[in-house]
């Protein structure tokens, strides 16, 4: 995004594209006036590091637009992607120093930072926004346990869709849409990503996606746009019921 419009989004808080779904969302006006205070805008290219694990880690942050990828590297070098930042996603955790994770940026992406300090004091003095990131925890958490479900028990096709119907929930929130019927969006990841986040290999994604295609399930233009002609088919694929559950 270019500094023109960072600097712009700075200046709009409220006509923020993540707004109703970020750590902010429950907050009133004058709460979002005390986070305009401690904010500001980071930018990333495709492949850029924005943080390493074990780094000191200053800030919080909410992610704007584009997606990151969190990963961890054993002592041997092999490296496990463990997670995706999707917009309105939150990154960091008050009263932690150091990151977690490694974080790499998969696409160009803009992140609004808190700087660290003042947001856990804020915490302290705006229940809305503890109440916000309390919520986003837990899904978060329920989110990891489908993962897991996910990747110990789910054919590659069934991952695949899984991955398309994640992406393609969390577009249609970000636009305000219900995720029904016809959807489409583009997809921020390149299939050699998908193939490391899902536990597949590079053949298998290019196979499986080729299969749904061929099977009406999804339309592709290029490699990246997806249109899904019909969300809960593709639900259906993924072994998903249409309240994102897994089905038994």
């Amino acid at each position: 995004m270019p500094a023109e419009d960072i600097q712009q989004l700075s200046l709009h808080c409220s006509d923020c594209p993540i707004r109703h779904r970020a750590v902010c969302a429950r907050c009133e006006s004058t709460e979002l006036d005390r986070l305009e205070e401690i904010k500001y805008y980071r930018s990333f290219e495709a492949g850029q590091t924005v943080i390493w694990s074990g780094d000191k880690m200053d800030f919080v942050a909410s992610v704007v637009s584009g997606i990151a990828t969190l990963t961890q590297t054993l002592e041997d070098g092999r490296t496990q992607m463990v997670g995706l930042l999707l917009p309105s996603d939150f990154v960091g955790r008050p009263g932690r120093d150091s990151a977690a994770y490694n974080i790499t940026a998969t696409t160009d992406i803009v992140m609004c930072c808190f700087r660290k300090k003042p947001f856990e004091e804020l915490m302290l003095r705006t229940p809305h926004i503890g109440q916000r990131l309390l919520e986003m925890t837990l899904d978060e958490l329920d989110a990891a346990r489908e993962w897991m479900l996910l990747l110990g028990r789910k054919t590659a096709r069934e991952k695949i869709a899984s991955l398309l119907a994640i992406v393609a929930r969390r577009d249609a929130a970000i636009q305000l849409r219900v995720a029904q019927g016809q959807l489409a969006f583009d997809l921020p990841l390149t299939r050699e990503a998908m193939a490391d986040y899902l536990g597949l290999t590079l053949e298998t994604v290019s196979r499986q996606i080729s299969a749904l295609k061929r099977d009406g399930v999804i339309e592709l233009e290029g490699k990246r746009h997806v249109t899904v002609p019909d969300f809960d088919r593709l639900l259906c694929e993924a072994g998903d019921d249409s309240d994102g559950g897994f089905l038994v």
